[in-house]
């Protein structure tokens, strides 16, 4: 989330940000309803009778706050150096959401920060994770990642490793669910280190040798975190090929292909049309028969009738020689060019001419072409065939412009 948004934003409550054990119920027993309405929070708003302590580091705020919005990282610096007194500050909980904007606003500066060193991210982070229990999961991963733009994936490995193994009391459902998230993460190194090994060396024919067996553990490693990440509903795309792309190397297609028609077909999951995209690629890798190629680009059409893979489909349709996928390979193409995107592509307009000429040798064609136009004659002429596209064809693309002209006539 950009930095500017945490400053306008509403913290979360105080209970929140320190705990993940409480429960719903609590919030039911006031009797009270938040607000949805964006306000202001009192530590940047003036209050009557202020003074000493809480005046001074509201101004502090105030001051940090200009200098994010105009990119003055080392005045932002200097103001943050002093900001952390507000942890100090015990009252209605105020130090429990001054730890979340301490390590946001740090996080921001540093990255940002021209003079900024690997070494003071280490400090900041390592004093951010111990100065409250709430945020130490996603402080450890962000931090991961900082060292990841360093190239130090060794390091990064170690932040996720101690991170999954840290426990605070009794494990509530939203740390169980970041505990996850970090093991995936740290699973996904484990590929990285696996495909490093991969890349350099070309010979992998002998199992029992050093470089096998590393290769070989860094896949077992990432394998193990991999499956766990899996089993809960999500958008995993990243995560989805890195384990396929280990499981196809190693020849276990039969599971590559059930968890990729598991990630695109259980309904548990949200719609994803990538979950489509890359079952089809890997079937079509493995030469399965068109049918069931078919078959997945129907789905994918269903989500994105303008997908780039909508003409693959087409032709699949097309080749069939079956009467109603011919007409379903009109249908699909007439989709694709209802897009704009799609209004001066040369391969579509020759895929609709090869259909158009195909459905022409049946009876009663006219009747299919018609309707299917039906529904478009009230805008289709203005999205394809005005003055000013012929104009725009006949200088920047005159075959498309001929192509269009003989399905017109």
């Amino acid at each position: 989330m950009p930095i500017m948004d945490h400053l306008e934003r509403e913290p979360e409550s105080p209970e929140d940000l320190e705990d993940d054990n409480g429960s719903d119920e609590d919030n039911f027993s006031t009797g009270k309803k938040k607000s949805a309405l964006p306000l202001v929070h009192p530590e940047c708003e003036k209050i009557p009778k202020e003074f000493g302590f809480h005046q001074s580091t509201r101004v502090c705020l105030q001051h940090v706050r200009e200098a994010l919005l105009h990119h003055r990282w080392q005045e932002a610096a200097e103001y943050m150096a002093c900001y952390p007194q507000m942890l100090e500050n015990t009252t209605n909980g105020t130090a429990r959401w001054v730890k979340e904007r301490l390590w946001r606003f740090s996080a921001e500066i540093l990255h940002h920060h021209p003079n900024s060193k690997m070494e003071d991210y280490n400090n900041i982070y390592e004093r951010l994770k111990h100065s409250g229990f709430r945020h130490y999961m996603m402080i450890s991963l962000e931090h991961a990642f900082h060292i990841l733009l360093h190239g130090d994936i060794k390091d990064a490995k170690h932040q996720l490793s101690a991170a999954e193994s840290w426990r605070y009391g009794k494990e509530s459902a939203a740390q169980y669910q970041k505990t996850k998230l970090v093991q995936a993460y740290r699973g996904l190194l484990d590929y990285i280190m696996w495909c490093d090994i991969k890349s350099t060396h070309t010979n992998f024919d002998d199992p029992d040798s050093t470089l096998s067996k590393n290769m070989h553990n860094s896949f077992r490693s990432a394998s193990v975190s991999l499956q766990e990440i899996l089993k809960t509903p999500g958008v995993w795309d990243t995560f989805i090929l890195s384990y396929t792309e280990m499981l196809e190397f190693y020849g276990d297609h039969k599971e590559v292909l059930k968890i990729l028609s598991d990630y695109a077909y259980d309904d548990t999951f949200p719609p994803n049309p990538n979950a489509h995209v890359y079952l089809y690629q890997y079937m079509k890798r493995q030469e399965t028969p068109e049918k069931k190629l078919m078959k997945v680009l129907k789905h994918l059409h269903a989500l994105v009738p303008s997908h780039e893979l909508m003409l693959e489909y087409s032709a699949l349709l097309l080749q069939s020689g079956e009467k109603s996928d011919i007409q379903k390979a009109l249908a699909v193409v007439l989709e694709m060019l209802d897009f704009t995107c799609w209004r001066t592509n040369l391969d579509v307009w020759k895929r609709l001419r090869d259909i158009v000429k195909t459905i022409e040798l049946s009876e009663n064609w006219k009747d299919v072409v018609s309707e299917q136009m039906a529904v478009r004659k009230g805008w289709w002429p203005q999205l394809h065939f005005t003055s000013p596209h012929a104009s725009r064809d006949c200088e920047e693309n005159p075959e498309l412009l001929e192509l269009k002209s003989s399905l017109m006539a």
